[in-house]
């Protein structure tokens, strides 16, 4: 039998993709979650385990026997640290989905002497936000130790947000007084500028496309934790960043046997170090449906020997990153441009 991984919120929209992925990958999921009824609802054969972050005892119910636990519940403000406490007492590694900037840097913060001490792996934001870009920043830097600029624009064909995602955007909102975020002097900065559209060069098939710049993702805060490049800038197609601020957007609707919407993106990311630029891209489809094998990937490489460190690591520190997205081949297409080549300048605007 193959490892067993606790998975918290397990009937959420990305949980489901998890779930599915482990039982794919021969992995044994014990699924977790405040609501019987809908843990019961995910079908027979499966470890049910009720349980509420206000609970603690509940939590360690839930991670009894479990080798790792993945975090897919929002808004992470409230579940992330109760769920690490409880992976702590377990003595067990921990990692989420997580793309909420200010949850990601309080695990940072909150948790990262005390993971090392307990010779636990804590890795947040193991998602399409935040842990693709870190990784793909990573691979791109090569044999770099530092930059001067990381930009990761994302091309997104429509970007149909679930329930979760709104939720936590509330949740940032509120705890960012509407303000903006961008990383810049080598820190999180808040401001009330607008942010400016711009133009990025995607690779084809998707082109020269707008983009909204400063629409800014966890990738500001894993890319920093451990590369040191003092300005990270993120893009996002005009068209995805309208749906997904608009009240109106319908959530994602399958359209394939595995679950998955017709949503495609193309990551790029471009780092520079003085005149000398390298690129690195990835491509696939449906960036909910994308994080159960990057989470899963994680978890499996942390269980079978092959993480870097212990204590809260991002993707790119604790990973060979240009492997273990080599790894993903089933899921998404990376590739490395060769330096210079056709990697965009900084877009003016």
């Amino acid at each position: 039998m193959g490892h067993i991984v606790a998975v918290y919120g397990a009937y959420g929209h990305t949980g489901r993709f998890v779930v599915e992925e482990l039982r794919d990958r021969g992995l044994v999921p014990i699924v977790a979650g405040r609501d019987a009824e809908r843990l019961r609802a995910l079908g027979p054969g499966l470890d049910a385990r009720p349980a509420s972050v206000d609970d603690p005892a509940s939590l360690d119910r839930a991670l009894a026997g479990a080798d790792a636990v993945i975090n897919c519940a929002g808004p992470f403000a409230a579940t992330a640290a109760p769920v690490i406490e409880a992976a702590l007492r377990a003595g067990i590694p921990y990692v989420d989905v997580s793309a909420e900037i200010e949850a990601d840097l309080d695990t940072f913060a909150h948790f990262a002497d005390r993971a090392r001490a307990a010779g636990v792996v804590v890795v947040p934001a193991m998602a399409f936000y935040g842990g693709l870009g870190d990784l793909l920043a990573t691979a791109a830097m090569g044999d770099w130790t530092a930059a001067d600029e990381a930009h990761i624009a994302y091309g997104l064909s429509s970007w149909h947000p679930t329930a979760g995602t709104r939720a936590a955007s509330r949740v940032s909102g509120r705890r960012r007084d509407g303000r903006g975020v961008r990383y810049t002097g080598g820190r999180v900065e808040y401001h009330d500028d607008d942010p400016p559209t711009l133009e990025w060069p995607f690779p084809e098939p998707v082109g020269t496309r707008a983009v909204i710049g400063e629409f800014t993702m966890a990738d500001v805060v894993t890319i920093p934790s451990h590369l040191r490049i003092p300005e990270v800038r993120t893009y996002m197609t005009v068209e995805a960043a309208r749906d997904v601020m608009s009240p109106d957007t319908p959530a994602p609707a399958a359209v394939d046997e595995r679950g998955r919407s017709a949503q495609t993106f193309l990551v790029d990311v471009v780092v520079r170090s003085g005149g000398v630029r390298r690129r690195a891209v990835a491509r696939g489809r449906d960036i909910y449906a994308v994080s159960a094998p990057l989470a899963v990937e994680a978890v499996h490489r942390i269980l079978t020997g092959r993480a870097g460190t212990v204590g809260v690591a991002s993707a790119g520190e604790i990973f060979d990153a240009p492997d273990f997205l080599r790894a993903l081949a089933p899921h998404l297409s990376f590739e490395l441009a060769p330096e210079n080549s056709l990697a965009p300048s900084p877009p003016a605007g």
